[in-house]
Formats: structure tokens, C-alpha cells, sequence
């Protein structure tokens, strides 16, 4: 038993923390049964101590077991920080690269500019020596671009800068007084090379406006030394200040190209600036010429002391046109936006606002006399369906909008809009609105001359109506080419309130036509339709009443046909047309039916449709469309007999009546009992 548990203890104390104190060697070596009891007994001490050694451990395997847990959880996170750590690892080795290279590039480039710089210490001292001032400048240039920390022994070149801005400044001055465009051009090239932007626009701007200043004095001289009587003397002041301005336009044009190549994009604001001013200077002085010469200011006075005559309309002034549609937006860049701000506020703009603000009142004087003086001198030609002052005051409104248009300012354009409407609703609407009211002759239809004129009258209406639309869509038009944008909506509202009130047609089937149709129609009354088939019979043989007033018709709008439009006609054939509707259905209400009596009505009714279809354009059923169903209700041979066309059974059928008006239709109808008119459900 000692054999065989002594290699097993080896075991396991060979498996323990703690090393057996007694060797294979040694048990191997044991002779004596004394010894190897001896050594067994340790063995066994031993093997209690390593068992009791094991109990500890298996004992601590739950704490082992959740350390384990532990560290496999932050296993990801181990592996996030690894990656986050070889990343950096990589910026920093990257950095560290790049900012060697970064000193490396300064240094090279420190070495460059210090034999740049001394390549312009010598280069600008040659070319002052040679006085070729283009190089030197670009040589100034160069070093004004340099790093000045570079070498402290810089006095050699600030001196030779110092130098080259004074012979460059006076060179440049000798050279405009000289007048000499070409040394002019070649010193304002050199002064953007000494960072002297300013002072080099400066000097070139009093050049041009010196120019300006000659060319225009000279032209203003040639226009007030003209002939008063020469056949564009009337312009001349207008050419004058159109020279001017075509000139500077000229150029800016012509010296843009340099502005922009040698001093930069945005620079050529500040030559406008300069001759601005000179340009403001130059046009004060024509427009003074122009007021003294003209003696502006006394027609004026003149002009107001007419007006305060004159009982008009108060206007309320619109300062400003608005052409654009909502959402508009303008690609301007900042540079053009300044430009449009310079011209926008100058002194020539301020002076052209004042010089519009007092022709405003006179082109409206001179508007409103000739319109009131083409009204009184309106005449009539045989043969022509309008009269004369129709063309010409829609001519004279015309040509003082056009002029209006011309002047390129919208809020002229707008002005003069407003006092053009108002003059045709105050001056021209009103004689027209007046002459339809008149209408035609109670007396007579056999006034021919009276016919005429309210004929005439009606055609100037309608072709008054043509010209306004005519008028908006020319000034439409006019207002897209000039300001590249449409006219405002609220424009368009002021000039079609001008004919809101023109319904002349109306006027003239109120007065001339209804005062003779309602007797005829009210002479079915006189007519029985309460008949038996006697009398059925002589109807139809002799009519009694719808031919006479066929007749009677066709003879009043033929006094109408002749001298009217062929829309007039139409139109005022339309309005007869309701008429003779409206008063049938007045009319039929008033008389008594038999079943014979019905049916002679819808005859007579069917040939007066007929008729009427035959002298118009416009569809007339829908207008009779009443007096037709009410036809078919006097026809009925029954009372309950309405039920077959009514409700459900009506069909494609839309009934105009309503129900007590068809119980009052049935009623009309002698032989029809009021019980059984009044049991009908409908």
C-alpha cells in the first residue's frame, strides 16, 4: 500500500506550489524499513498540506471565474483604444513629416527671397540708370512682395522706391499737361507696380475729365450759337447732353481693358467715381443753358396758373413703378450693385428728377387741352361708322405716354400713366356717356340724323374699348424692351378702370329700342288665345300678331345695322333679344289659355325664335328656354300630364321654373281645375 501511494504523492507534490522535500533519488535509495516508514510519514504530511492547499484554491474559482468574465467583456473595448491608438500613432508620424517638410519649404524659400532681393537691388538700380521705369517698377514690385525680415540692409531699395513714386508722379503730370495720351498711359501703368492704386486713378481720372470738360464746353458753345430756326434746334440741348454722355461711356469702354489688367477687377468703380463728378458738372451747366435760354421756369409758372383753373382730380403720386415680379431676384455683383448706387444718387440724376418733376404738369396740360380740344372739333364723315376724335385723342394720349417712355424714368412713365386715364375718365368718357344717354327721339324713329349719332357714338365706344387694350398692350411691350421687365399688375388695374363704366349698349336698348318693343309685345294681350278651332283656324290662315312684330323688329334694327359696327349690331341684337324674352314672359302671365290657345302660342312663339336666330351670331334658345317650357305646359292635355316631363322623367331636360311657377302656368289654362293643379306633388 506504501508502493503503490508513494508514486502517486510524488505526483502530486510535484503538481503543487511547494516542491517535495524528499526526491525520487532518495525514496529510491532507502533500504531500511525504519527509513522508508520515516519518509512515508512526511510524505503523507505533505500530501494533507497540498490537499488542504487545493481545497483553498478550488474554493477562490467563483472570484477567478468572474475576473475572467470581466476581462472578456473588455475585450471590444481593448480593441477600440488599439485602433483609436494606431490612428494617432499615424497623425503624429504624419505631422511630425509634414512639418519637417513645411521648415524645409520656408527655408528654401527664405533662401529664394534673399537672392530675389539682391537680384532687385541691382536690377533697380540699372534700369533708374537707363530710365527704363517699367522695370524698375516691376523690380520695386517684387521686393514691396518680399519678406523685409529676410536681410536688414533694405535702405538701398527704399530709397529707389521713394525715387521712382516721384519721377513716375511727375512724369505722369508732365504728361497730362502735355495732353499726351500715349506717356499718359504708359506712367498710369507703372503706379498699381507701387501699390499706389488711389493716387494713379486719381490722376488718370483728372485727365479724362480735363477731356470731357473741353469736349463738352465746346459742344454746349456750338448748341447755344446755333440757329434758333434750324430744324433740330428744338433737340439741341438733348444732343448736347447725349454727346456728353456718350462720351463717357466711350470712355470707360475704351480704357476698361487697361483698368482691369493693370490695377485689378473692382478698380474701374473708382475711375467712374471721378468722372461722375465731372459728368455731373458738364450736364448742371447744359441743363442751366437749357432753363435760361428756354425761360423754362416762367412757362411753368405759366404752366401752373393754367392749371389752377382748371377743376381736376386729385392724383395720388406714385414714386415708384414697380416692373418686377414677385420673387424677383437680381444677379448683380457687388461691384455693379455700387455702380447702380453711384448713379442711382448722383447730382445729374437729382437734376433730371427736378427737370422731370416740372415737365410732368406741362406734357399733363398740354395732354388735357388737346384731348378737350379734339373733343370740341369731333366730326363725322358720311360713310365712316366713328368720328374723328376717337383717333385723335387716343393719338394725342399715345404720343404723351411715348414721350413719357422716352425719358427712360419709370416714375414719368408712371405720372403720366395716372393723368392719361384720368383725362379719358373725366374728359373723354364723360362726353361719350352723356351722348348714349341721350339715346334716340321718343317722338320718332324716323330721326335719322339723331339714329346716326347715337350709332356713331356706340361705334366710337367699342373702338375706344380696342385702342385701350391696343394702348396696354404697345406700353407692355415698350416697358420689357426699355426696362427689361414687365409693367406692374396695379398699372394695368388704373388703365382698364377707363372704360369701366363704357356699357353704352345698354344705354342704347334702354332708350332707343325698349320703349318701342314693349308695346308691340303687350299687344298680345288684345289677342285672345282662348279659342276654339274656329278661330284656330283663321290664326293660321291670317296671323294676328307675331308677324306684325317680326316686321316691326327687323325694322328697327335695320335703322341700327347701317350705321353700327358689325359687333355693335351683334351685341345690341343680344340685348334685344333679352328684352323681347323678358317681356314675353311678363306678358303671357297676364292672359288666359284654352287647349287650342296653347298650342296657336307655341306656334307663334316658335316662329318668333326662329327669326331672331336668323339676326344674330349669339345662341338665343337659352334666353327662351322659359317661355318654352312654359309652351309646353299650356299644350299639356291634362293636368297630371306635367308629371310625365317632371322629376325622374324629365330626361336631358333642365327645368327653368320653378315649381309654383309651373302651377302658376297651369293655372293660365281655362280648363284646368285649381284642386287638381293644387294635388300635383312636384
Amino acid at each position: 500500500m506504501a508502493d503503490s501511494g508513494g508514486p502517486v504523492s510524488a505526483k502530486r507534490c510535484d503538481s503543487s506550489f511547494k516542491p517535495s522535500s524528499v526526491s525520487m533519488d532518495t525514496i529510491t535509495a532507502l533500504t531500511e524499513l525504519e527509513d522508508l516508514e520515516r519518509v512515508y510519514q512526511q510524505l503523507c504530511t505533505e500530501e494533507k498540506d497540498v490537499e488542504v492547499e487545493l481545497d483553498k484554491l478550488v474554493g477562490q474559482q467563483g472570484i477567478i471565474n468572474n475576473k475572467m468574465m470581466t476581462l472578456q467583456r473588455m475585450g471590444p473595448n481593448l480593441q477600440l483604444i488599439e485602433g483609436d491608438a494606431s490612428q494617432l500613432s499615424g497623425m503624429i508620424t504624419f505631422t511630425c513629416s509634414l512639418a519637417e517638410n513645411t521648415r524645409l519649404y520656408k527655408v528654401i524659400q527664405r533662401a529664394d527671397d534673399i537672392l530675389d532681393l539682391k537680384f532687385c537691388m541691382d536690377g533697380v538700380q540699372t534700369a533708374l540708370h537707363s530710365e527704363d521705369y517699367e522695370q524698375a517698377a516691376a523690380h520695386i514690385h517684387r521686393y514691396l512682395s518680399l519678406d523685409h525680415s529676410v536681410d536688414a540692409s533694405l535702405l538701398m531699395l527704399q530709397e529707389a522706391e521713394q525715387k521712382l513714386k516721384v519721377i513716375v508722379a511727375e512724369r505722369l503730370d508732365a504728361a497730362v499737361a502735355a495732353v499726351d495720351l500715349v506717356q499718359v498711359e504708359r506712367f498710369f501703368k507703372i503706379f498699381p507696380l507701387l501699390g499706389l492704386h488711389q493716387q494713379g486713378l486719381a490722376r488718370f481720372g483728372q485727365y479724362l475729365c480735363s477731356q470731357l470738360a473741353s469736349k463738352a464746353e465746346e459742344n454746349l458753345l456750338l448748341a447755344t450759337g446755333g440757329d434758333v430756326n434750324e430744324k433740330r434746334a428744338l433737340l439741341i440741348f438733348a444732343e448736347t447732353l447725349t454727346l456728353l454722355l456718350e462720351g463717357i461711356a466711350r470712355v470707360v469702354e475704351t480704357h476698361q481693358p487697361i483698368v482691369e489688367t493693370y490695377y485689378g477687377p473692382g478698380h474701374l468703380y473708382t475711375l467712374i467715381t471721378h468722372l461722375q463728378q465731372e459728368c455731373d458738372r458738364q450736364a448742371q451747366k447744359i441743363v442751366d443753358k437749357f432753363i435760361q435760354q428756354r425761360d423754362y421756369h416762367n412757362k411753368v409758372v405759366q404752366n401752373s396758373m393754367m392749371k389752377s383753373q382748371m377743376p381736376t382730380e386729385r392724383i395720388e403720386p406714385r414714386y415708384r413703378m414697380s416692373c418686377q415680379p414677385v420673387g424677383f431676384v437680381d444677379p448683380l455683383s457687388q461691384h455693379q450693385q455700387s455702380v447702380e448706387k453711384l448713379l442711382k444718387h448722383c447730382l445729374l440724376s437729382t437734376t433730371m428728377q427736378e427737370l422731370i418733376g416740372y415737365y410732368i404738369p406741362m406734357e399733363e396740360y398740354y395732354m388735357r387741352e388737346s384731348v378737350n380740344k379734339a373733343v370740341a372739333m369731333d366730326t363725322y364723315e358720311k360713310g365712316q361708322l366713328t368720328s374723328s376724335m376717337v383717333d385723335d385723342c387716343f393719338y394725342i394720349v399715345k404720343k404723351c405716354i411715348g414721350r413719357a417712355l422716352s425719358s427712360s424714368n419709370i416714375d414719368c412713365l408712371c405720372a403720366m400713366i395716372n393723368h392719361s386715364t384720368s383725362a379719358l375718365e373725366s374728359d373723354f368718357r364723360e362726353v361719350l356717356y352723356n351722348k348714349l344717354r341721350q339715346g334716340f327721339p321718343a317722338t320718332t324713329l324716323q330721326d335719322i340724323q339723331r339714329g346716326v349719332s347715337s350709332a356713331v357714338t356706340l361705334n366710337n365706344a367699342e373702338v375706344c374699348s380696342e385702342n385701350i387694350t391696343t394702348l396696354k398692350r404697345n406700353l407692355e411691350n415698350d416697358c420689357s424692351k426699355l426696362f427689361m421687365q414687365g409693367p406692374a399688375s396695379g398699372d394695368h388695374a388704373k388703365i382698364d378702370s377707363c372704360l369701366a363704366d363704357l356699357d353704352g349698349l345698354t344705354e342704347l336698348n334702354a332708350t332707343a329700342i325698349k320703349p318701342h318693343v314693349k308695346p308691340w309685345i303687350t299687344a298680345f294681350l288684345s289677342i285672345s288665345h282662348n279659342i276654339e278651332e274656329e278661330e284656330f283656324n283663321e290664326y293660321e290662315a291670317n296671323d294676328p300678331w307675331v308677324q306684325q312684330l317680326i316686321v316691326n323688329l327687323e325694322q328697327v334694327m335695320a335703322e341700327f345695322k347701317t350705321g353700327l359696327s358689325p359687333v355693335s349690331y351683334d351685341t345690341l341684337t343680344s340685348l334685344m333679344t333679352s328684352l323681347v324674352a323678358i317681356e314675353m314672359e311678363k306678358t303671357v302671365l297676364k292672359c288666359t289659355f284654352s287647349r287650342l290657345g296653347g298650342l296657336q302660342f307655341d306656334k307663334e312663339l316658335r316662329s318668333l325664335v326662329a327669326y331672331l336666330t336668323t339676326v344674330t351670331t349669339w345662341t338665343i334658345r337659352d334666353k327662351f328656354a322659359r317661355l318654352t317650357q312654359m309652351a309646353t305646359i299650356l299644350n299639356l292635355e291634362r293636368v297630371t300630364e306635367i308629371l310625365d316631363y317632371w322629376g325622374p322623367n324629365s330626361g336631358p331636360l333642365t327645368w327653368r321654373l320653378t315649381p309654383a311657377e309651373v302651377r302658376q302656368v297651369l293655372a293660365l289654362r281655362i280648363d284646368f281645375r285649381t284642386e287638381d293643379i293644387k294635388r300635383l306633388r312636384l
